[in-house]
């Protein structure tokens, strides 16, 4: 059973050791097996208190990547190439602390950036990309962490919006320390056939975000969660799903992700009946 796991996005943002002490037993009580810790500004909270936290909840982690302006892989300023990259090693050094095999997020390019580019302009985009993420990639495979580079819809990035171009990159890199992160959110506005895309990645399948087509609970949508169920079957995924949705509460991320009104009656709702579709998805596909 892949385990079920949960974004602190959902209450707070940015997450704090004080806000973490208290979502941690929440979230154990909830019934989920795993918390997502977002690295929004290195510092906001302590990766040794965490782990201690998360180990007497019982709860394992999986570390998410933010990318706002100022975080970049595809822009030409060495300074913003040197601090990103600093900024990824660091949430891969916070990944071994929590006991995390992943950090997944659009570690590429700023969320919200978007421009155009030719067929030839876009090749050689990637060959720098990868050239530039190669690095990092051996960074996390040396300390058993694999980033997990995920596609965003045509809203958020112009770069990687589908499972096909983010392959591009990772097979580029060819490194056992990347792979990608598949969003249900961002597939059902960018794939043609979620299941199809899903097989596609294969191996390569690093970690997946498990939300319904409106950011909200799983479940309470229109995807077809029984093929999606099948897809991870088919391609042996054995990693984490985790519960990324938002909610008008926390501002900040609201904003950011165009939440305008509550998907659920509550913050613990909106996770809990997440939890319980999934398990019971799950369940019925073994």
């Amino acid at each position: 059973m892949n385990a079920l796991g949960v974004s602190t996005w959902i209450w707070v943002s940015p997450l704090t050791d004080e806000r973490l002490a208290t979502l941690a037993p929440r979230i154990r009580d909830l019934g989920f097996d795993l918390v997502e810790l977002p690295v929004e500004h290195p510092g906001d909270w302590n990766p040794a208190h965490a782990a201690e936290v998360l180990a007497s909840a019982g709860l394992a982690a999986s570390v998410a990547a933010v990318m706002p302006a100022g975080r970049d892989l595809l822009v030409d300023d060495e300074d913003v190439l040197a601090s990103t990259a600093d900024y990824l090693r660091h949430c891969v050094d916070v990944a071994v602390a929590v006991g995390s095999g992943v950090v997944g997020g659009p570690i590429y390019s700023a969320v919200g950036r978007t421009w155009a580019l030719t067929a030839d302009e876009r090749a050689r985009a990637v060959r720098v990309l990868a050239e530039r993420l190669r690095p990092l990639a051996a960074y996390a495979a040396e300390r058993g962490v694999r980033l997990a580079l995920e596609p965003l819809n045509r809203y958020e990035t112009s770069f990687v919006n589908t499972v096909e171009q983010g392959l591009e990159i990772v097979v580029a890199v060819d490194s056992p320390g990347l792979g990608l992160l598949l969003d249900t959110y961002h597939l059902n506005i960018e794939e043609r056939d979620l299941p199809a895309a899903i097989r596609s990645a294969g191996a390569w399948l690093a970690h997946v975000h498990a939300c319904a087509n409106d950011r909200g609970s799983p479940g309470r949508d229109h995807l077809d969660w029984p093929a999606i169920a099948r897809a991870l079957r088919d391609v042996r995924y054995e990693g984490a799903l985790c519960i990324e949705s938002f909610v008008p509460d926390v501002v900040t991320i609201a904003r950011a992700a165009s939440i305008w009104r509550p998907l659920a009656p509550t913050q613990d709702d909106l996770a809990h009946e997440g939890l319980v579709f999934l398990r019971r998805l799950f369940d019925g596909v073994r």
